[in-house]
């Protein structure tokens, strides 16, 4: 992702969540609402109960690796916030690929 394509504000991370809508599976959350720009943005969010800051940053890295890799997928009118659930910790890159995948296409 580019530097213009993350959401990294709190107050936009709290617009997102209050004011948009919401889809998810057993292994993410996603926030999304409509905005005026070209491009779409992401804010990724991985609470404690995932693991120290190790952990949690190693989930960052690969959902942002496969939110490149999906890109066209996702709506480019919109803002993304995508939070991971504990269950994200037993899946392979490949298994969390194909969910954040699946949830994209079926519900957006």
């Amino acid at each position: 992702m580019k530097k213009f394509e993350i959401v990294k504000e709190h107050y936009e991370f709290d617009n997102i969540i209050n004011k948009g809508k919401s889809i998810g599976n057993k292994v993410f959350s996603i926030y999304f609402l409509k905005h005026d720009e070209e491009y779409p943005k992401f804010g990724i969010a991985v609470g404690k109960k995932i693991g120290n800051a190790v952990t949690r940053n190693k989930y960052k890295r690969i959902i942002r690796n496969i939110v490149d890799n999906n890109k066209l997928l996702f709506k480019k009118d919109y803002d993304y916030i995508i939070i991971i659930k504990r269950k994200c910790l037993d899946l392979s890159f490949k298994e969390l690929n194909d969910n954040l995948s699946e949830l994209v296409k079926e519900k957006l």
